[in-house]
């Protein structure tokens, strides 16, 4: 990947992790919680995933960790839904189409880090949807919610499907860059079509008594 467009990358990486951070800060300030609980939240839904990603496959010190950027962020996201939680609910159409965007960038990133530490193509697709919605699982359990990703909505999915993009692209032989732009545009795409149309995954229609 050249110089401009890892830093076009980066940048969106930076920025899906700020709207993570946003979303997961609101996400607090709907349950009522105090300053530090927005910020935990929002600490742990834009980094969370990368975090568990990390460990899992031995990359350490943790990506997130080793760049205090993107602690920064989370904490300024936090601070951001803390202080404008209403023009944050006012604007929540954009904040979702950034989020679709980070959706793409960190499924791609999550492939890509699998792949460079050679696990196979489960491992691959599992970091890729890890990395992706891992944050916002660790959110949902924090605040006493089944996660959104297993209960609804087409995002893991989106995510898991970006993992097969991205092991398709490598195995064709193109480049890793290739692969990591390919995997970002189809997965910020499906979630595009999914929240336009809005798809969802079928349930089983039973319901417990």
């Amino acid at each position: 990947m050249d110089g401009t467009a890892s830093q076009l990358f980066e940048a969106l990486d930076l920025t899906g992790t700020f709207v993570f951070a946003v979303a997961g800060g609101f996400r607090g300030t709907r349950h009522g919680l105090d300053l530090l609980g927005v910020l935990v939240l929002a600490v742990v839904t834009g980094v969370g995933g990368g975090l568990i990603r990390d460990m899992l496959i031995g990359a350490t010190p943790a990506a997130s960790l080793a760049d205090e950027r993107y602690l920064i962020i989370c904490l300024v996201g936090g601070i951001v839904a803390f202080l404008a939680a209403g023009r944050v609910a006012q604007q929540w159409n954009k904040v979702m189409i950034a989020d679709a965007v980070g959706l793409g960038v960190f499924a791609a990133i999550g492939a890509a880090k699998a792949s460079a530490f050679g696990l196979g193509p489960v491992g691959v697709m599992g970091m890729a949807a890890l990395t992706a919605t891992g944050g916002g699982v660790i959110r949902d359990v924090l605040v006493g919610e089944i996660p959104a990703v297993i209960r609804h909505d087409f995002y893991a999915t989106a995510a898991l499907i970006g993992g097969a993009v991205f092991l398709a692209v490598e195995w064709v032989g193109f480049s890793n860059a290739w692969a990591i732009w390919s995997t970002s545009l189809i997965v910020t795409g499906l979630r595009f079509w999914a929240m336009a149309g809005n798809l969802r995954l079928p349930t089983a229609g039973v319901v417990a008594e």
